[in-house]
């Protein structure tokens, strides 16, 4: 079995996010980066399909030549190998998803792994777009995975519950968070992760459908205020609550 899974590096969520001086991107300086911890769950599950079944696993990203440090991390974890889309232009879920899917076909893999979403804009749309570009059957916020004689049987959140699905080798699975439980590089995988080479391809220009405008940070929080003590408080929170948060 061949698995490619598709990993992203994303800003440390303790990381102070700063708007960069042309207000449509993130300033990079001070921000420390890591693996998408959602796609740590897809890697997981490749090994672990991997293990049942042989066969190889291969992570996947699309950028700079930071990304490599991810692409070590999965490496450290146990994926056989890596291979970089080496870009820098600035693209949104469909130029991303256009790249991946292109080198993809070159792949052939029986399963393709992504986390459900990643954790920079949480657009959650790059998996889908990826499966129909090449025309393979999608399954989202998957929960659990049961490869079957000839299926797979997927288990999903979904509102207020999950739903089993039953599909087909090759698909495009997204990664929920208990899906499993991820591994922990060990020391033999570390040291071998920096011999391991990462090949690395340009991918084709793809101009975005999408621009970004502008970035703000959220304002910051009003000070709260103390109107009184019991029920005498009750007429001035009434009012405040309707002339000045107007929630009411």
């Amino acid at each position: 079995m061949k698995i490619v899974v598709c990993v992203n590096h994303v800003p440390d969520t303790e990381t102070r996010v700063k708007v960069a001086s042309d207000g449509r991107t993130i300033d990079p300086a001070g921000v420390n980066y890591m693996l998408n911890p959602y796609d740590e769950f897809a890697i997981e599950a490749a090994l672990q399909l991997k293990e049942k079944f042989g066969g190889e696993t291969i992570a996947l990203s699309l950028g700079t030549d930071t990304h490599k440090e991810t692409l070590r991390k999965s490496l450290a974890m146990g994926i056989d190998k890596a291979i970089l889309l080496k870009d820098n232009s600035v693209r949104d879920s469909y130029s991303v998803a256009t790249a991946i899917a292109e080198e993809l076909r070159t792949q052939s893999a029986d399963c393709i792994l992504f986390g459900k979403q990643s954790i920079d804009y949480y657009n959650e749309q790059v998996p889908g777009l990826v499966a129909e570009f090449l025309g393979l059957p999608s399954v989202s916020v998957v929960v659990k995975i049961e490869p079957r004689d000839g299926t797979v049987i997927c288990e999903r959140e979904i509102e207020g519950g999950h739903e089993v699905v039953e599909t087909k080798f090759p698909l495009v699975i997204a990664a929920q968070k208990g899906l499993n439980e991820p591994r922990y590089p060990s020391l033999k995988g570390i040291m071998s992760a920096k011999s391991k080479p990462i090949e690395e391809r340009i991918p084709k220009p793809v101009p975005p459908k999408v621009e970004t405008l502008a970035m703000h940070k959220p304002p910051p929080k009003q000070p709260g205020k103390i109107v009184g003590t019991g029920a005498a408080a009750v007429p001035e929170l009434v009012r405040l609550l309707h002339e000045e948060a107007k929630v009411i």
